[in-house]
C-alpha cells in the first residue's frame, strides 16, 4: 500500500515519506527540510509524525504552512509532550489580520502524546489560528493512529528530550490480478479503490459492489457484483508492510531494548547513524548513535532490510563507510542471535 523513501540525502535533514500507490494519500515521519517535495505531493499529505521539534527535524513546518495555507484541507499532526506549544510558537510568529476573507479554512489538528494519555488543539485559519483550548482525547496506549489499512505505533526513546519513534503496520495488501480483470472485461479505474476500501473495512462478502467506467460515447457503464466475488476473483490478499522510523537517540541500554523490541521483525528500518564508531564517545555526548550501534540494532530486531540516515556532514563523501560498518554490525548481530 505504501512505498517509503528518505525526503533529503543521508546528509540533509530527517523526513521519510509515506506514499499510498494510485490515491491521495502520504504520511511523513519528521518535519525537517521538505522542499524538495513537489507542493502535488505536499497537499497529498494527510498525517505527520514528529519525533522532537529540534530545528532539523521541524523546520519544514513553514513550508508546510505556505503550501497548505488558502487551501481546504485538515492536517494532522502528531508530536512528543510540548508539542502543540511547538506549533502554537511557530503559528504565532505571523501576522493573520487578513485571512478570515480567505475562501476556504486551512486547518490545523496537532496532538500532544504523553506517557498514558493524549491532548490535542485545532488552530483553524480564518480563526487567525488564535489558540484554541487543549482537549485530552482520552489514554495514548502507543497506538497514535489507527484506520482500516493501517496502524501508526509510538515508542518514547531519550534524547535528553522525550522522543518518539513510530511504526506504520499495514492491516494487508490488496492487489490486483489484472489477467482476471481482462478475462471480465472490466477496466481500471477509481472503483479499483473503492473495492480495496470495502475490503480494508471488512464489509460483507454478499453486499453489492458497484463497478462502473465511462464508456465510448462518455456515458457511464455499470456493472453490480457481490462483493465477496470480486475480492475472490480479482484481488490477492498478502500481509501488509511494516515500516518502523528510528532518530535521535543514544545508544544506551534501554533505548536499545526499546528499539529492538519495537522494531521486531520489520520489512524495513530507518534508523539514524549520525557518527562513525571511531567516533562513539562523540556520539554519546550528542546523544546520537553510530553506524555500528544502528547495524547491531537492527540485526538483534531481526529486520528485513534497514536503511541509515542522518549522518553528520563531517563525514561527507564517506557515504560507503557507513553501510560497510553497520552491515557488519548487523550481520555479526544475526548470527549471534
Amino acid at each position: 500500500m505504501f512505498s517509503a523513501r528518505l525526503v533529503n540525502d543521508p546528509f540533509g535533514d530527517p523526513a521519510l515519506l509515506l506514499e499510498a500507490r494510485y490515491r491521495r494519500e502520504a504520511l511523513l515521519f519528521d518535519l525537517g527540510d521538505i522542499r524538495a517535495l513537489p507542493p502535488r505531493t505536499i497537499l497529498k499529505l494527510d498525517r505527520i509524525f514528529v519525533t522532537h521539534t529540534h530545528m532539523d527535524h521541524f523546520i519544514g513546518f513553514d513550508h508546510l504552512l505556505r503550501v497548505c495555507l488558502g487551501r481546504e484541507k485538515h492536517l494532522f499532526l502528531y508530536g512528543p509532550p510540548g508539542f502543540i506549544g511547538n506549533v502554537e510558537g511557530k503559528l504565532r510568529a505571523y501576522t493573520w489580520n487578513l485571512v478570515e476573507n480567505y475562501e476556504n479554512d486551512f486547518r490545523l489538528v496537532a496532538t500532544e502524546l504523553h506517557p498514558g494519555r493524549r491532548e490535542t488543539a485545532e488552530f483553524r485559519c480564518r480563526e487567525a489560528f488564535r489558540p484554541p483550548p487543549r482537549r485530552s482525547i482520552g489514554d495514548f496506549d502507543g497506538t497514535a493512529v489507527e484506520s482500516d489499512a493501517y496502524r501508526v505505533d509510538a515508542v518514547f526513546l531519550d534524547h535528553r528530550v522525550p522522543c518518539l519513534a513510530f511504526r506504520l503496520e499495514e492491516k494487508r495488501r490488496v492487489n490486483v490480478r489484472k489477467n482476471v480483470l481482462a478475462e471480465m472485461g472490466l477496466p481500471g479505474g477509481a472503483w479499483i479503490n473503492e473495492l480495496k476500501d470495502a475490503i480494508h473495512r471488512n464489509e460483507p462478502g454478499e453486499s453489492a459492489f458497484r463497478v462502473w467506467w465511462k464508456g465510448e460515447g462518455r456515458g457511464a457503464v455499470e456493472r453490480v457484483f457481490p462483493l465477496g466475488e470480486l475480492k475472490e476473483r480479482i484481488t490477492k490478499i498478502t500481509p501488509g508492510r511494516k515500516i518502523v522510523y528510528v532518530s535521535d537517540v543514544i545508544g544506551s541500554p534501554g533505548n536499545a531494548g526499546r528499539i529492538v523490541e519495537f522494531a521486531r521483525d520489520a520489512d524495513v528500518l530507518f534508523v539514524e547513524a549520525c557518527f562513525l564508531e571511531e567516533d562513539r564517545k562523540r556520539a554519546g555526548e550528542k546523544y546520537h548513535l553510530t553506524a555500528r550501534q544502528a547495524g547491531r540494532l537492527a540485526g538483534l530486531a531481526g529486520v528485513k532490510r534497514f536503511v541509515l540516515f542522518h549522518h553528520s556532514p563531517k563525514y561527507r563523501g564517506g557515504e560507503g563507510r557507513f553501510e560497510e560498518e553497520a552491515m557488519g554490525a548487523f550481520l555479526e548481530a544475526r548470527s549471534s542471535g
